[in-house]
């Protein structure tokens, strides 16, 4: 008769030590980071990969249809366990990539096409996701029927900037903060730069590299060059609901944008505007265009990190803050990798926080330990 109360006093214990576990206080000045379980649990994990499909992810940029008019999105099957493709015909559609017949993946690559075909037996669809027409299937009662048209999901264009959810959210209060501060460029006509194209593959949680993307502390220790470039004093942080902005002034002499007086920022030398949004995009502008970085979660210690870039002036491809992205991204990984290790570490639980030099870190894990309530 003992066990039940034994088994109540556990569950007690262990539920008090969680919700120690998965506390961030918000006086950044008396918080502890981010527990070491959130980069090493892989249940944690799970918890918090699944949390992603209720969010807005960034898909393409409308010049990327140049040479096609269907586009394949692999990655939102790891990021809302969807396979998606978008098409362009009178009309654009995000639709599921996946053939209502036996579940084969209909679209691998880029392509011009006037209809869907499934390559395993034929199946067909128009580019706005209705059935066409199936071989042997002219016995089928019922046939076809709603279920038999692709699926289609919620998207969003902003400035040619397209954004796909598999929920009903808020894309006006997702897109806001962004919009109200460089929604002056002209976006709308930045063109896809295939060159800028990379795929890293890094032995770290997503978590660490947002972490480490979210405070610009280290930039004098890691990143030398990008130093030379950046005012580090006068380096900003501000937070708003769903991400963080921080603002890189250029040193004197240093490309900076020519900002209109529209701006919120006239009259400041900026180098560059880098915006996250919760829980896995960055967004960074430069003179030059946009860097899109995109994080995904493989496992607890493996992420994949995808770079696309879209191009508005293109004499000032390579200088400023914007210059050796490469150069960045190596000195990045490495860190993190290292970090990867440490949090492993039987020594190490969690830290402290530096209220001048890490409010984004601090937001990150306010916005994520909250994301699981």
């Amino acid at each position: 008769m003992g066990y039940p109360v034994i088994s109540l006093l556990f569950i007690t214990r262990l539920s008090t030590c969680n919700m120690a576990r998965d506390y961030v206080d918000e006086d950044i000045s008396r918080a502890l980071t981010l527990h070491s379980d959130y980069y090493t649990d892989s249940n944690l994990f799970e918890d918090i990969k699944k949390s992603f499909a209720n969010h807005w992810h960034f898909a393409i940029h409308d010049s990327e249809f140049k040479d096609c008019n269907v586009i394949p999105l692999e990655r939102m099957g790891v990021l809302i366990n969807d396979e998606i493709i978008l098409t362009k015909s009178e009309n654009y559609n995000c639709l599921s990539n996946v053939c209502t017949h036996r579940a084969m993946l209909l679209i691998e690559e880029k392509c011009h096409t006037s209809r869907i075909q499934c390559p395993y037996h034929g199946r067909t669809f128009d580019l706005n996701g209705k059935f066409l027409k199936m071989p042997k299937f002219e016995n089928v009662a019922n046939f076809p029927s709603a279920d038999d048209n692709l699926n289609k999901f919620e998207f969003k264009n902003w400035k040619n900037l397209f954004f796909i959810n598999n929920v009903d959210n808020d894309f006006e209060g997702f897109i806001n903060a962004i919009n109200e501060r460089v929604g002056w460029m002209d976006i709308e006509n930045f063109e896809y730069e295939q060159s800028k194209d990379r795929s890293h593959l890094i032995n770290a949680n997503w978590a660490l590299y947002v972490d480490n993307y979210l405070e610009g502390f280290h930039i004098p220790y890691v990143h030398g060059d990008l130093n030379k470039i950046i005012e580090y004093d006068s380096y900003k942080t501000e937070l708003f609901s769903n991400g963080v902005l921080q603002i890189g002034l250029a040193k004197s002499g240093e490309l900076c944008f020519d900002l209109p007086q529209e701006s919120p920022d006239y009259g400041l030398n900026i180098a560059a505007y880098y915006f996250w949004v919760f829980p896995n995009m960055m967004f960074n502008f430069y003179p030059w265009g946009l860097s899109v970085n995109i994080v995904l979660p493989l496992d607890k210690s493996h992420s994949k990190i995808l770079y696309r870039g879209y191009v508005g002036n293109r004499n000032l491809l390579g200088k400023g803050a914007g210059g050796d992205l490469d150069k960045v991204e190596e000195e990045d990984q490495k860190i993190v990798e290292s970090v990867q290790l440490g949090v492993n570490s039987k020594s190490y639980v969690r830290g402290r926080y530096s209220p001048e030099k890490e409010l984004g870190v601090h937001h990150f894990h306010r916005l994520l330990t909250n994301s699981l309530k």
